[in-house]
């Protein structure tokens, strides 16, 4: 059964940088596309960014050139590194899988990322 860890997640000051990392585990088959999305309280899931298995990324405008995807097929990881971080960052971050086999997305937990001030 597929499942998605996600970890990375903690309290940081704005300005400042984490990274986010994805583990896929039991999974038999490749995924077309994984990518991260984000909920703050009160607000929708939104998405953050997407890494295809093709290679290309799309990411949403407000992280455009501070944050950064990228894909390990080989350790089935996907990671997020966020850099200058601001406080309207925080939310709880999800990692996302898209299978075209079973044409169905699977989803990770969730990790806190918390940016003060």
């Amino acid at each position: 059964q597929v499942q998605l860890v996600e970890s990375g997640g903690g309290l940081v000051q704005a300005g400042g940088s984490l990274r986010l990392a994805c583990l896929a585990s039991g999974s038999i088959f490749s995924f077309s596309r994984m990518g991260w999305y984000r909920q703050a309280p009160g607000k929708q899931r939104e998405l953050v960014a997407t890494h295809s298995r093709s290679g290309s990324t799309n990411y949403a405008d407000s992280v455009q050139g501070r944050f950064t995807i990228s894909r390990d097929n080989a350790k089935n990881t996907v990671y997020l590194q966020m850099n200058s971080l601001k406080p309207e960052d925080t939310a709880v971050y999800y990692c996302n899988a898209w299978s075209p086999i079973y044409q169905t997305d699977y989803w990770g937990q969730g990790t806190q990322v918390t940016v003060s001030s």
